[in-house]
């Protein structure tokens, strides 16, 4: 067993929502040390849910598109699932990516000035709604992790590089790391005493944000320069079919957590040294979807 339990990630699909409510339930009894949300299967109703049907766990969301509700809602929403849970809830919020906006047919401005206008807007709000809950950021790179610093009470990174997040921290100031401060990282997982199975399952993972120019900066900010250039050269060639190959294990190994139970245990541990409080296990399963994900992911930790 590990020296902490990691948190979850959970999302609610149409079909499948009482049962992932109840799914909540079985994670706090397995002692996991938090629960967070994607915005995917309304993650804002999904918290609502676990309010209710939950007692100790932190959970919160990670995150929630600041351009699907506008900040007052989103102030009486987060007011609301804050007090109604005791205290427990996290609003992680965030700006999502170009696809997102298109399909959604927003018009968005540039990332850091539409994150502080919100967070002033539902703060603006003051005391009508209740007591707002911590606001947390989605980021990658610094600027956005200095503006969590400045206007949030913490960070949420998904699929980053553990080579890198010493200079990630390195914008957060040592007494706030050392405090309260929400440090998270939603991590793709998939245990599996088949290595090469695993790491199968975390490239389709991964593919999709191959293609966001955004996570490509970020990954050769981390020091995977050929990598990523390689891959942008398949992309121009209309290549997709050629991105598996290009995930080198290096890479995949920093990114992600897959393979034997001992193994994923490990990387653990090596994400906690780096100074991520709160892991977020996103799993997946070589020989299922997410029914069987959760099984195998609450068996390792039994």
């Amino acid at each position: 067993m590990p020296s902490q339990m990691p948190a979850v990630s959970l999302a609610a699909a149409p079909g499948r929502r009482q049962w992932t409510v109840e799914l909540a339930q079985e994670i706090e009894r397995a002692g996991f040390s938090g629960i967070y949300c994607a915005s995917f299967g309304d993650g804002i109703g999904l918290c609502l849910s676990i309010a209710h049907a939950t007692k100790t766990i932190r959970f919160g969301t990670s995150v929630a598109n600041i351009y699907a509700r506008n900040a007052m809602e989103m102030a009486q929403s987060g007011a609301y699932i804050h007090e109604i849970s005791g205290g427990r809830f996290v609003l992680g919020l965030g700006v999502s990516h170009g696809p997102t906006h298109q399909r959604m047919g927003v018009q968005v401005g540039k990332p850091l000035s539409d994150m502080r206008a919100y967070v002033e807007s539902m703060r603006a709000t003051g005391t009508q709604f209740g007591e707002l809950p911590p606001i947390v950021l989605a980021t990658l790179r610094k600027k956005m992790v200095e503006l969590s610093v400045e206007i949030g009470e913490g960070a949420v990174w998904a699929n980053a590089s553990r080579s890198h997040m010493g200079d990630s921290l390195s914008h957060i100031p040592a007494d706030r790391r050392d405090g309260d401060f929400f440090i998270g990282d939603m991590i793709p997982t998939c245990i599996d005493d088949d290595r090469e199975a695993a790491a199968a399952v975390m490239k389709r993972t991964l593919t999709g944000y191959l293609l966001l120019p955004n996570y490509r900066n970020y990954w050769k900010e981390a020091g995977y320069v050929e990598e990523m250039t390689a891959v942008e050269k398949a992309l121009e060639a209309r290549d997709r079919d050629a991105l598996p190959g290009l995930m080198t294990d290096r890479w995949l190994s920093d990114v992600t957590l897959f393979g034997s139970r001992k193994g994923v245990m490990d990387g653990l541990e090596a994400w906690y040294a780096a100074g991520v409080k709160t892991p977020i296990l996103v799993p997946s399963s070589t020989s299922g979807g997410q029914k069987k994900a959760f099984e195998e992911l609450l068996a390792a930790f039994k």
